[in-house]
């Protein structure tokens, strides 16, 4: 009985150490921590792009908002992602001279950049 309840509580104890990795794993996916020069260096090279900004009508933008479809997103300059590879995986918008990264799988704003 003892080596039972042993070997359910290390079961219990281990899903619980698995379900904490996993979500710590999409915390992660949907931040990103970038440093000033490195924000400059996206704007400066994504504002050299010739994209036409998202309508900004009365569209707002906020870290964790979601975009809706319509706003059409953009592959990052491929130099921009060799010298800053964290934003691999984003995609990005211009709203109001913003550049805004976004997850492209849930189109949720993970950073803004201003001039």
């Amino acid at each position: 009985m003892k080596t039972l309840v042993r070997n359910s509580v290390a079961a219990i104890a281990l899903l619980a150490g698995v379900s904490l990795a996993a979500a710590q794993s999409t915390m992660l996916e949907t931040s990103i921590q970038l440093s000033a020069a490195q924000k400059s260096a996206i704007y400066q090279s994504v504002s050299k792009q010739k994209i036409g900004a998202a309508p900004s009508g009365n569209l707002r933008v906020s870290v964790g908002a979601q975009l809706p479809a319509s706003v059409e997103l953009h592959a990052l300059p491929s130099a921009t992602v060799a010298e800053i590879p964290a934003v691999r995986s984003f995609k990005y918008t211009l709203v109001q001279n913003q550049v805004v990264l976004v997850d492209p799988d849930s189109r949720m704003v993970i950073e803004i950049i201003r001039q």
